[in-house]
């Protein structure tokens, strides 16, 4: 229950960290002037960071289930050595699974670098 709460704690405070660190860059640009290579820059190094968040965030989940599936495969093999080649198949289906979310994540941010819908309200 304690570790629980602790969770939820360390959760909210992040949150509301990231919230008091990210509004002021938020209000500064409105401050800039209109028509000049500020926003620009601002709008292509936040595609940049979305872009780069988008794909460390699936790198991270892939590697975490693939190592979950290879250890759980190798346990079983353990137990179990006849049945070698059934746990050989679902790993490795379970494994593309996994590897699938990382592509989407590469598609998601080679959508944010080069072909970004959001371009046109903020750069004209």
């Amino acid at each position: 229950m304690l570790k629980k709460f602790g969770k939820t704690l360390l959760t909210l405070f992040s949150a509301v960290v990231t919230l008091f660190v990210c509004s002021p860059v938020v209000f500064a640009a409105e401050a800039l002037p209109t028509g000049e290579p500020y926003t620009k820059v601002i709008f292509a190094v936040g595609a940049m960071i979305a872009a780069g968040i988008a794909i460390g965030c699936g790198a991270i989940g892939a590697g975490a289930g693939i190592g979950n599936a290879a250890s759980g495969a190798c346990q079983a093999v353990g137990r179990n050595p006849g049945v070698q080649g059934k746990i050989l198949t679902t790993m490795l289906v379970g494994m593309a699974m996994a590897e699938s979310i990382t592509i989407y994540a590469l598609v998601v941010s080679l959508v944010l670098l080069y072909a970004n819908p959001y371009m046109r309200y903020f750069l004209g």
